[in-house]
């Protein structure tokens, strides 16, 4: 099915009047001072933040876990939440985690009020999102949670309001934003050099065959490719282009196999950006894996290949008039940059980016094109 409709990108306000808008910030900088207080005191001078990894799937296996072993010089894994108890002996043991801090998820809220855990890292199928995050904030901990941030507006605007009214910090995991290649591109395209960019055009194929991959439930639960994948092709043209989509327009499909029954095996996608800026991707778990995006300007055009992955390096090409320029960037730990950011904000008491309103954004756009 096609629809086009307009995207509105602007959060509602809440509040009646200066005085209870004055009230409310007091209140949640005295509850961001103490979360900050509480760390400090839990730590010591100088301490690192205590983090568990909420869900044991095949990412947090395979790329947040790992990536602690990276981020040492101010966070420490001291815990982790699942629904196994086999991936908690295994990973307990392969991370050297006390089996006192092995978890099952229903001992969540009392293993978090215990105050030996000042952050959680939310990797739970994406329609749960919400839930962790608002019972951690809740718990006074601070909140590191992967993309997508949830499944609709209300559920990020929930995790949003929960953070402010408990004084923690809210993260969306967006490992892309701390990548050498994507601030490079980003820097190009705003510096000037492809003169004014007019035209973006992305694809992520993720090829899936698991009839139990999460990514093949529902859409209302978070499953589908854009949610997936197709966010990051999103996420990418709004900080090229530094601007929210005024229109947009998707059509999917699913073709013959039954695998893609509950969702789309591929969905294209039209964007209209202001000054008459247009933006095209793809996203699909039906063809071959691969992943680029191009964008082009008055006087030049980018190419960014491969853009989106975390298991290769990425790389890019630069053409000015006959001038062509490539770079290429080993491959690296993504995942760690975003543990020591976050845990940077904490310790310091500022306000992390990825925020959750960047989440926010993502979200609306998947919606309206969904």
């Amino acid at each position: 099915m096609a629809r086009a409709k307009k995207a509105t990108t602007t959060r509602k306000a809440n509040g009646s009047g200066n005085g209870s808008a004055r009230g409310a910030q007091a209140a949640r900088k005295s509850r961001k001072a103490e979360a900050a207080s509480r760390v400090a005191a839990g730590n010591g001078p100088g301490g690192k933040i205590r983090y568990a990894v909420v869900g044991l799937g095949w990412f947090a296996q395979t790329a947040i876990l790992p990536a602690f072993a990276h981020a040492t010089s101010n966070s420490r894994l001291v815990a982790l939440f699942s629904e196994s108890p086999k991936k908690l002996k295994i990973l307990g043991r392969k991370y050297r985690i006390d089996p006192a801090n092995l978890f099952g998820m229903d001992e969540y809220d009392e293993a978090l009020r215990a105050g030996d855990i000042d952050a959680v890292y939310i990797a739970v199928p994406n329609h749960l999102h919400r839930d962790y995050a608002v019972r951690a904030a809740e718990a006074g901990v601070h909140v590191l949670c992967e993309k997508p941030m949830s499944v609709t507006e209300e559920d990020c605007e929930a995790m949003i309001d929960a953070a402010e009214e408990h004084g923690v910090r809210l993260m969306v995991a967006y490992r892309l934003h701390f990548e050498r290649a994507s601030l490079e591109a980003i820097e190009i395209v705003q510096s000037g050099k492809l003169g004014e960019p007019r035209i973006y055009d992305g694809v992520f194929c993720n090829k899936i065959e698991d009839p139990d991959n999460t990514r093949l439930n529902p859409i209302e639960q978070g499953g589908g490719t854009l949610y997936d994948i197709g966010i990051y092709c999103l996420n990418a043209v709004r900080s090229l282009f530094r601007a929210e989509p005024e229109e947009v327009f998707a059509i999917s499909a699913r073709g013959a196999n039954p695998l893609f029954s509950r969702g789309d095996e591929m969905t294209s996608v039209v964007m209209k950006f202001p000054g008459e800026r247009l933006a095209t991707f793809t996203s699909s778990f039906g063809a071959a894996s691969h992943h680029h995006y191009d964008v082009y300007g008055t006087k030049g055009h980018l190419r960014v290949e491969p853009a989106f992955e975390f298991a290769e390096g990425m790389g890019y090409r630069l053409t000015i008039g006959e001038k062509t320029r490539e770079r290429k960037f080993p491959k690296r730990d993504q995942i760690a940059p975003e543990i020591l950011t976050f845990s940077d904000c904490i310790r310091q008491n500022t306000d992390p980016e990825p925020s959750g309103r960047e989440g926010l954004a993502d979200v609306r756009v998947i919606r309206a094109l969904y």
